[in-house]
């Protein structure tokens, strides 16, 4: 599991923003010692302001094995040419390391759709590298619905899935189909009490659910307006962020991997501002890493 054409991302990863904020020192030292714990794939968002890239660049410096992925990098904060060019430049400096994570993202641009948008940049992509010698730059798409998820089967390694249901995942592999790359993030929090766990879930979820793109998505999933609407239900809430004990959220995060997905990145929600999400980071890998790592 966790396979992107010979790239071994391990069944399970870390997911985070906290290093979108985080000084150069603290990072460091965080993803050296998930390294040294065992883990196979980091992956970070593009939203706090750190280039995406820049940002995968020094992870990539700063450590041996790991493989670092950009989950994702918008693709309106740079044109297709600077994306290459950056994602080539890592693919060489850090052979079989780097994954270029790509999404509807960045500067808005009214009336353009998500899906001619990807086509486009991925035209403009493969042109560059059809021109160039190796390294391949490895890449997949952020995609949810059916036409996105076929593109990301058809022109990358596979499909990169956000704050999704383990019924999209068995949705997405059927769509994706036994070969393609499905890695999907899902939120955890180590809270065991429900009234908590749900208060702190809804606070985290309040963007999503309050978005159109996020609120259709969840719509096709199944979940009623009704659901959707107030915070969330408990029912789509449960499903979206997995809480309580560490056995409970270990079997949870396993049934993607039963429903098809090749790689699980786990998001620690609840840590308070200014610490770090290492202890639960170490308590994730002694409960989903083997000992010789994922």
């Amino acid at each position: 599991m966790g396979d992107i054409n010979g790239l071994d991302l391990g069944t399970f990863g870390i997911y985070t923003f906290d290093f979108e904020h985080q000084p150069p020192a603290l990072m460091r030292e965080s993803i050296q010692e998930l390294e040294e714990r065992g883990w196979r794939a980091f992956w970070f968002p593009e939203v706090g302001g750190r280039e995406a890239l820049t940002h995968a660049a020094y992870l990539l410096s700063c450590t041996e094995r790991i493989h670092v992925v950009n989950g994702i990098a918008q693709i309106w904060a740079r044109s297709a040419r600077a994306a290459y060019g950056g994602g080539r430049l890592l693919a060489d400096a850090y052979p079989d390391r780097h994954v270029l994570g790509l999404g509807f993202g960045g500067e808005r641009r009214p009336g353009v759709q998500p899906l001619a948008a990807m086509r486009e940049y991925l035209d403009e992509m493969d042109a560059l590298e059809a021109a160039s010698p190796a390294p391949r730059v490895r890449r997949v798409l952020a995609a949810y619905g059916p036409k996105m998820l076929e593109l990301a089967r058809d022109r990358a390694a596979g499909a990169h899935t956000y704050h999704v249901t383990v019924a999209h995942t068995r949705q997405a592999r059927e769509v994706l189909g036994p070969d393609a790359f499905l890695g999907v993030e899902h939120p955890v929090l180590f809270e065991t009490d429900p009234e908590k766990a749900r208060a702190i879930a809804r606070e985290h979820l309040h963007p999503y659910l309050t978005t159109p793109y996020n609120v259709a998505k969840f719509r096709r999933l199944g979940y009623s307006d009704e659901e959707i609407a107030g915070g969330g239900s408990d029912r789509i809430v449960d499903d979206l962020v997995f809480w309580g004990d560490p056995d409970t959220i270990v079997e949870r995060l396993r049934g993607h991997v039963e429903a098809g997905a090749d790689h699980v990145a786990v998001q620690v929600i609840g840590v308070e501002p200014g610490r770090s999400a290492m202890p639960h980071w170490r308590a994730l890998g002694d409960a989903l890493l083997p000992p010789s790592g994922a």
